[in-house]
């Protein structure tokens, strides 16, 4: 079966054929195919350990059901991904989840660390369990539940024994068969630890940490990331709080995790506001349209106001703007559609430019015809 290969090609001791698996702090160019370390030589702070995420635990992911949550700090265990694909080096996405195109009959593998950061010795098992993208939210299922993509992720250390303050690397095998159906695949793995009861209780409670799996499968190339964005829609909470919702398709054939900023200007008297965050945690799968919502300053006049809003997904970005006036508290205002889009922006741009090449081109040609 073929195997892609991993880590990092040391100049001085392999050819750009051979690849060595090198630990993640260490440094020197990358072959092509190779999987370089996700983060820096500091090591960073491993997720919260009720959170699905590679990193900070800060970026929305789901959380297990109640029953799955951490009780407290004692029981606290971390987990963050340490390589990522170097055709991916620049996806903010591909350094927190494990995110990658596969063509059937292929293997891919990853590392990741866990870390146990609570007072006393811990018992972690480590395996993958099945995920979905539903209603705009990448949803986990409860305990082990399986899918094919589950079923296709196999880790070198299933067990582990942590003391406090302890951490250990695990290799991540994702082996695709060779009739493996074509399409997006989502799951987690998972990082899991059981509490003992709390005195003079018999219930005891179950803290688990994950990384995402977005793997795509797929003859050729990649599928394209893309999304549109539509209207903006102010509003009001009854509190007066200001929102901003503003409605996105997705055009292309990858999952999109959104995240971005909105900033105001030319606001009464001249005010500027922002930039405030789009709110983590939506999930938009192929084909399908969602909502980013921007909480903003309760103290914000209605306008009218200039609404300059940024969504990312990883590579992707798009920026529109829009007029809008918030309406009463409790309220929902007149929705605006973008007057105009960076896509189409500066595809103008670039025709503009080529034209304008092609003048100063012409006239040049013909002056020295002359």
């Amino acid at each position: 079966m073929p195997r892609r290969a991993i880590g990092l090609c040391l100049a001085l001791l392999c050819s750009p054929a051979v690849v060595l698996a090198v630990p993640a702090v260490s440094a020197g160019p990358t072959a092509a195919g190779s999987v370089a370390p996700a983060a820096p030589a500091a090591p960073a702070a491993p997720a919260a350990a009720d959170v699905v995420d590679g990193g900070d635990g800060g970026d929305g992911g789901e959380r297990p059901p109640p029953a799955q949550q951490a009780p407290g700090p004692p029981n606290k265990i971390g987990i963050k991904l340490l390589d990522v694909p170097v055709g991916r080096a620049d996806d903010p996405r591909a350094r927190r989840y494990i995110v990658d195109h596969v063509a059937p009959g292929e293997t891919i593998e990853r590392r990741v660390e866990i870390a146990n950061h609570g007072g006393r010795q811990r018992r972690v098992e480590v395996y993958a369990a099945a995920a979905a993208v539903e209603n705009n939210r990448f949803t986990v299922g409860t305990d082990r539940a399986r899918n094919e993509l589950s079923d296709w992720v196999q880790v070198d250390k299933p067990i582990l024994d942590l003391e406090p303050e302890e951490s250990e690397r695990v290799w991540v095998t994702i082996e695709v068969p060779s009739d493996a159906p074509e399409g997006e695949q989502y799951g987690v793995v998972w990082a899991h630890i059981n509490a003992e009861p709390a005195p003079g209780s018999n219930v005891a409670l179950a803290s688990r940490v994950g990384v995402r799996l977005y793997v795509n499968v797929g003859p050729g190339g990649e599928p394209r990331s893309d999304f549109e964005i539509g209207e903006l829609v102010p509003s009001r909470t009854p509190q007066g709080r200001p929102i901003v919702h503003a409605r996105v398709r997705n055009t292309g054939g990858r999952a999109l995790d959104l995240s971005g900023s909105l900033s105001l200007r030319d606001g009464p008297g001249g005010l500027n506001a922002g930039p405030f965050p789009v709110k983590l945690g939506t999930t938009i799968a192929p084909g399908k349209r969602g909502r980013a919502r921007i909480e903003l300053d309760q103290r914000l006049p209605d306008g009218p106001w200039t609404v300059e809003l940024t969504i990312r997904s990883g590579r992707v970005e798009r920026t529109v703007e829009v007029r809008l006036t918030f309406p009463p508290a409790g309220t929902v205002g007149a929705a605006a559609e973008p007057m105009w889009d960076s896509w189409p922006l500066r595809i103008g741009i670039g025709t503009v430019a080529l034209a304008a090449l092609g003048v100063i081109g012409y006239v040049v040609r013909t002056r020295r015809r002359a």
